[in-house]
């Protein structure tokens, strides 16, 4: 076992803490609509991540919920209920041999512009202020960095990489985006931040939930893949 797993690993008889619910951002996720208690769920929703290797369209398909290529990607690690990546599992090395520590990439349109609103909300100067009065969510925060790591090491070792995970983990808070796709990824329990975001998100996006849109044949295109298409149809 290395180093990683074995830190990250809870000792024997011993439960993962829970974390107590942070309050809801002040903004809440719709337009000066804060998201109801009642609207939330008290389990983590669940992402599909049966299905980690490359479809013949996953690539096409995330560059079309990002609106660019994507770079140096090696799988899904999380799909919504329809099918389709939510989250990219990504190479430490870039083509031109940059180091590129975000293992997990958001690529879901929905999800990423509903976890702006809750950190523009605040909910990061709450999750921040936790991490710094709870010593049960700081050690479990610790244990979530070393998982984003050990992960991560399994794609390759990148020394200039090997203790920066993502989302400013251990001791920060800097990136829900980052927090949520590694707790998409994992699973629930592994990251309990990002299951926190999940939970919050819930009201108005879940990955049990199909909430895509348009429809898988209908998804734009790339602008690059457009306008290949354009001089080809020309030429």
């Amino acid at each position: 076992m290395d180093q990683f797993a074995a830190a990250s690993r809870q000792p024997e008889g011993v439960v993962q803490p829970s974390v107590r619910p942070i309050a809801v951002p002040r903004q809440g996720l719709g337009p000066g609509q804060p998201s109801p208690p009642e609207a939330r769920p008290t389990v983590v929703p669940l992402a599909d991540r049966s299905r980690p290797a490359l479809a013949a369209d996953d690539l096409d398909l995330m560059a079309a919920q990002l609106g660019r290529p994507v770079r140096a990607v090696h799988g899904v690690a999380a799909r919504c209920a329809c099918g389709r990546p939510i989250v990219a599992r990504t190479r430490p090395l870039l083509a031109d041999s940059s180091p590129f520590p975000t293992t997990y990439y958001l690529t879901h349109p929905g999800a990423i512009k509903a976890i702006g609103r809750l950190e523009s909300g605040g909910l990061m100067a709450e999750m921040n202020q936790r991490l710094r009065t709870d010593p049960e969510l700081a050690a479990a925060m610790m244990r979530a960095h070393l998982d984003y790591l050990r992960r991560r090491q399994e794609l390759g070792q990148v020394p200039a990489i090997s203790q920066i995970s993502a989302g400013g983990m251990p001791r920060r808070v800097k990136c829900l985006h980052a927090l949520a796709a590694h707790a998409l990824a994992a699973g629930p329990d592994v990251n309990p931040l990002g299951d926190l975001v999940l939970i919050e998100l819930a009201p108005v996006w879940r990955p049990d939930r199909c909430s895509c849109s348009p429809g898988p044949a209908q998804l734009a295109q790339p602008a690059s893949a457009k306008e290949t298409k354009t001089k080809e149809n020309d030429g």
